[in-house]
């Protein structure tokens, strides 16, 4: 090498050197997130939502008062404080007064006071409304101030309104009938367009108060297999994926692009019976069920061993061991003498189960068909579309589901709306109970968190031995990405909301 071509190389090699030091000093650049999950919302009323799709898409676009961290704790929102009077009968909140909704209006005490009422509204529907049965009435003292006065004691309620169910909406969307129709919130991204069934846009939030958010938007496509999500996560044309079948999940770890995301979560599967039809009336029938149920055997089978056994109460500071509940252990001779006991010989029932929501339902219907053929009882599978399942499971019009529903860090929040007189869900659970509604609203009012935990066990010790619903799993929120993304911590609620800190490189 002559001396020229020499210094051109060791010029060449200093100019290189002194780009990529200065790449590196250089902030990571903003870019759109691109993203893929199996199944779509199916609607955008904050307030109505039941379906997991919807919840977590509508955790991006609207706020609460406060939210959950990854740890369960409640943390600012909308509100930046709050303070419960010493009778636990007093909740006033402080708003943040940089807090906008995406159509440059500042978030008011009137919106936050507008938005419970609308919840509290019987003509709303709202899929929280039992939760809120305590407010008296709200407050509005100055432009930052709401106050809170409750006819009980009702510590939970701050649970209960850390939750996408209780967002705050602007009280001029509500007077206008846009709420749904027009998705105008306070959160961390804008939804630009949405395609159902297709895909999503979303772009950050500029004004957000939380803070910046690192990537430019969201596009969340829907790709219905997840084996083509996995696919395109590996063919780089997906950068971050949620996904809901262990199976595939379990696959993730293997691929050396990609890094599999996995946390407990509160959420739990249960095969919840109609007890209001025959021959599910029948207290003995009902027991038999859950004395002929395998439940680890599902678990293996149906989630690849990916969850485990549980009873109603899935949050660690009430949950019970199982195999201290009623005939959580297997126990077909008891099972066997049960239905004899009830007089009923065998019958055949239908059970409904959500196409791909979750993915197992089909799985674990098929397991527990062949282990309730052990006692006479004939399951007929009927596996439906999303929408028409959510629609069917609301009207509780089913002899029997396969259900996945979501958990709360509380007890109150997670079941009053199922098992209290006043319940605005008694129509999925169709089962009324007195001893049931005295431990909730003994639950709800009381301020000692040892008191309240007794409480708790007694109410799911009476549960599980009336067996309306018969609780099988809690398992695991997956979400995948490339290893260029960075930044998204999970959480046991499943929220996407980490998506806020999430950087793309």
């Amino acid at each position: 090498m002559n001396w020229i071509n020499h210094r051109k190389l060791m010029t060449g090699l200093a100019i290189a050197t002194a780009l990529t030091t200065a790449a590196a000093a250089l902030p990571v650049q903003a870019a759109t997130l691109r993203m893929a999950w199996s199944q779509d919302a199916t609607g955008l009323d904050p307030h109505k939502q039941t379906a997991f799709p919807s919840i977590r898409l509508l955790e991006l676009v609207y706020e609460p008062l406060v939210r959950l961290d990854a740890d369960l704790n409640v943390i600012p929102a909308i509100a930046t404080s709050w303070e419960f009077a010493p009778d636990a009968k007093t909740l006033t909140f402080k708003l943040d007064p940089n807090a906008k909704f995406t159509n440059g209006a500042q978030v008011t005490p009137a919106d936050v006071k507008a938005s419970f009422e609308r919840i509290l509204n019987e003509e709303t529907a709202a899929a929280a409304r039992s939760n809120f049965l305590s407010i008296d009435t709200i407050d509005t003292p100055d432009a930052e101030t709401v106050v809170f006065n409750l006819k009980t004691a009702d510590v939970p309620i701050l649970v209960a309104m850390a939750t996408i169910n209780a967002a705050i909406v602007p009280a001029s969307e509500i007077e206008a009938g846009n709420v749904g129709t027009e998705a105008v919130g306070s959160g961390p991204f804008k939804l630009d367009s949405w395609e159902p069934n297709s895909r999503e846009v979303l772009s950050a939030n500029a004004d957000w108060a939380g803070g910046d958010v690192k990537v430019d938007g969201i596009t969340i496509s829907v790709l219905p297999d997840e084996t083509a999500i996995l696919a395109s996560l590996r063919a780089g044309q997906t950068d971050f994926a949620l996904l809901n079948d262990p199976l595939v999940a379990t696959m993730v770890p293997n691929e050396a692009n990609l890094q599999l995301n996995r946390a407990p979560v509160l959420a739990y599967n249960v095969l919840q019976l109609n007890p209001s039809r025959p021959p599910m009336d029948n207290l003995k029938v009902r027991q038999a069920m859950s004395c002929a149920i395998n439940r680890q055997e599902i678990v293996d089978a149906a989630l690849a061993g990916e969850g485990k056994v549980t009873g109603p109460l899935t949050m660690p500071a009430f949950a019970q061991d199982p195999s201290t509940l009623f005939c959580y252990e297997q126990d077909l001779e008891k099972a066997k003498a049960l239905m004899a006991e009830s007089g009923v010989s065998g019958f055949t029932a239908k059970v409904i189960g959500a196409t791909g929501e979750p993915p197992v339902a089909a799985s674990e219907a098929q397991v527990l068909q062949a282990q309730l053929a052990e006692i006479g009882i004939n399951l007929e599978i009927e596996m439906m579309e999303l929408n028409v399942y959510v629609d069917t499971w609301l009207a509780g019009n089913f002899d029997m589901a396969v259900a996945q529903n979501g958990g709360r860090p509380d007890p109150f929040p997670m079941y009053n709306r199922y098992f209290t007189k006043d319940g605005n869900l008694l129509k999925v659970s169709n089962f009324v109970d007195d001893t049931l509604d005295t431990l909730m609203r003994e639950g709800q009012a009381e301020t000692d968190p040892a008191k309240r935990v007794e409480i708790f066990h007694k109410f799911e010790n009476h549960l599980v031995e009336q067996a309306p619903w018969l609780w099988l799993s809690t398992g695991y929120g997956y979400t995948a990405q490339l290893k260029t993304v960075s930044g998204f911590v999970p959480s046991p609620t499943g929220t996407l909301f980490g998506l806020t800190e999430v950087s793309v490189q």
